[in-house]
């Protein structure tokens, strides 16, 4: 691998989301300054959507380290795999709010055991924020369950603030009649774009210090233009993309990769349209 050749301790552009080589772009950043002033207020759901790679995942972590800060005030649960039916959602959340309860238990000793489990942290003074990622994949009957959760109340505040991290697809689903109630209830929402041309430098530079690199600019000003061209700004695929790139120019004993690394990159991967390269060719 190239990690000796350019001086890294670990390599710059993998693809787990690693708050670590978390960059403060301007969509990231407004999306995690939503979640803060949408949990401050403590009402409604919150939505965050983006198209597939563009960092819902990394922000929902960034969302909640930034939770985990304030120790006094929240508690979190984080549910990465919502394709559950009430039951199993009921049971999931439970569990991550620190108590196994029975699978075989009724519907309503479930909700009522969780209610329960609010109150007592209502009382101890902190806020239950619960982040849902991929909800564009929770079944309706299972929305309405949370819908039907975050009911749950004292006189003055909900138990618990719901926010659904998914792609594009949760607009359809939040659309259906029959879950009106719960899209009337989303207080706040925020679209998570690609990086602006002028970020990506930036970017790339921020993702390789962090790495361990240090010295002239690894990336040409060519192969960035056309690395944002052909990934659209995308995170996901500009580190792929980033990545392949070092790899060829490794390959050629070069320590600068320029615009036909970048092109060999783009002919080597899936999820590129080719018109996206070729006119930038």
């Amino acid at each position: 691998m190239y990690l000796t050749h350019f001086g890294l301790k670990e390599l710059p552009f993998g693809l787990t989301p690693d708050t670590q080589f978390a960059f403060a772009g301007r969509a990231h950043q407004e999306g995690l300054n939503t979640l803060l002033v949408a949990v401050e207020g403590g009402e409604g759901f919150i939505k965050i959507t983006g198209e597939v790679g563009t960092g819902k995942t990394l922000l929902c972590r960034r969302f909640l380290k930034a939770l985990h800060a304030n120790r006094q005030g929240h508690v979190s649960a984080y549910l990465p795999n919502p394709c559950l039916d009430p039951r199993s959602l009921l049971l999931s959340l439970a569990e991550e709010l620190g108590e196994l309860l029975p699978p075989t238990a009724h519907h309503h000793v479930l909700v009522k055991r969780l209610n329960d489990m609010l109150l007592q942290f209502a009382r101890a003074g902190k806020r239950v924020v619960v982040c849902i990622d991929e909800a564009q994949a929770l079944p309706l009957e299972s929305l309405e369950a949370l819908r039907l959760l975050s009911n749950l109340e004292t006189e003055k505040h909900k138990l618990l603030q719901l926010v659904l991290f998914g792609q594009p697809e949760l607009h359809d689903k939040l659309a259906r009649r029959e879950i009106r109630q719960l899209r009337q209830r989303i207080a706040f929402a925020y679209e998570l774009s690609g990086l602006q041309r002028s970020e990506l430098d930036r970017y790339l530079l921020h993702r390789l210090q962090v790495a361990g690199y240090r010295g002239a600019p690894v990336f040409s000003a060519a192969a960035v233009r056309l690395l944002h061209h052909a990934s659209r700004g995308i995170p996901r695929l500009v580190n792929v993309l980033a990545h392949k790139s070092m790899l060829s120019a490794y390959g050629e004993g070069r320590y600068q990769v320029g615009r036909a690394h970048v092109r060999a990159a783009v002919g080597d991967t899936e999820g590129v349209g080719l018109s996206w390269w070729r006119l930038a060719l």
